[in-house]
């Protein structure tokens, strides 16, 4: 079965930190692009972070800039998304996603997975 799957989450006060894991299993992320994704109650789902599959490459949602970094270690399979001073703002279900274009001549088709998602709660 191909799925991947979030840990890390939980209760911190502001300014704690938290490491978020994201897992695959029945596929290899080496050539997948990786996205953090979240969603708090009454909002849009939000790009947090994601690291290229082909170069590496980072990206980060201008909220959480400079206090959270992705990473990705092919060896174990998992990407994770350590999050520093951390806001109440910041309380959100996150999520992780997969995606790569597979190619086969001139036609291509979308993989892309979705974790279940991990809740941080961050609050005093």
């Amino acid at each position: 079965q191909l799925q991947l799957v979030e840990s890390g989450g939980g209760l911190v006060q502001p300014g704690g930190s938290l490491r978020l894991s994201c897992a695959a299993s029945g596929f290899t992320l080496d050539y997948y692009t990786i996205g953090w994704f979240r969603q708090a109650p009454g909002k849009e789902h939000e790009g947090v972070s994601r690291i290229s599959g082909s170069d590496g490459r980072t990206h980060y949602a201008d909220s959480v800039k400079g206090r959270f970094t992705i990473s990705r270690d092919n060896a174990k399979n998992t990407v994770y998304l350590q999050m520093n001073s951390l806001k109440p703002e910041d309380t959100a279900v996150y999520y992780c996603n997969a995606l790569r274009a597979n190619c086969s001549g001139y036609v291509c088709k979308s993989d892309d997975y979705w974790g279940q998602g991990t809740q941080v709660t961050v609050s005093s």
